[in-house]
């Protein structure tokens, strides 16, 4: 049904060649340093978990140990755990996640980039590919983006690839300490017969 991971996926845009490939732990220096230096551009939208306070990486005590837990949830086929590349250089993430087939054949999708990277069509150009990618190639049916009311960078995402807003879900996930109010936004394979990569090039060619 779905080809195995590893999976890379790559795209041309006015921005550089963006690159969606599995994170690894030859990453682990220049992940952290990314991190490092974007930490209070991210940190105020990161899942913590309730208790304990851990972030990123949960209770997983070394990169090694968080890229091998990834990647044995991607050989499982629950989730697709990828590095984001501008031009050959690491800029940021993009997780397809809660992977279900049977009835439900649905996904959510989670990223995070560089401040420096940010607002250059890099993560609307991943966040389409890995649409495609579970559309066509895994046969999903639903995919959806969950996003904090006051992430203004990362609603402008869904909002240039056209997503629906489904609403609010109430205390929906754990952040920095809290349980917050999160928008869902959502597609079904049926509003981009065509793909969204391709809606998304020709919304943005159009601008």
């Amino acid at each position: 049904m779905a080809k195995p991971w590893p999976v890379t996926l790559r795209e041309d845009t006015p921005s550089g060649v963006v690159v969606l490939r599995p994170l690894r732990r030859k990453d682990s220096s220049t992940w952290m340093r990314l991190r490092s230096e974007n930490a209070a551009w991210l940190e105020p939208w990161e899942a913590t978990s309730p208790g304990t306070g851990h972030g990123q990486q949960g209770t997983v005590a070394t990169f090694g140990e968080y890229v091998r837990a990834l990647s044995a949830q991607a050989r499982a086929g629950t989730t697709l755990p990828f590095a984001v590349e501008l031009d050959g250089a690491l800029v940021g993430q993009l997780t397809v996640a809660s992977i279900t087939y049977g009835s439900l054949c649905s996904a959510s999708i989670g990223y995070w980039i560089g401040r420096e990277a940010a607002g250059r069509g890099v993560i609307p150009t991943g966040v389409a590919m890995a649409v495609d990618y579970c559309f066509f190639v895994l046969g999903l049916h639903r995919m959806e983006v969950n996003i904090r009311p006051e992430n203004g960078p990362s609603l402008r995402v869904v909002e240039k690839l056209g997503l629906r807003d489904e609403g609010l879900r109430e205390r929906f996930l754990h952040i920095q300490g809290a349980w917050r109010d999160h928008r869902t936004f959502a597609i079904t394979s049926e509003e981009v017969p065509g793909g969204l990569l391709a809606r998304w090039q020709a919304t943005r060619d159009a601008i």
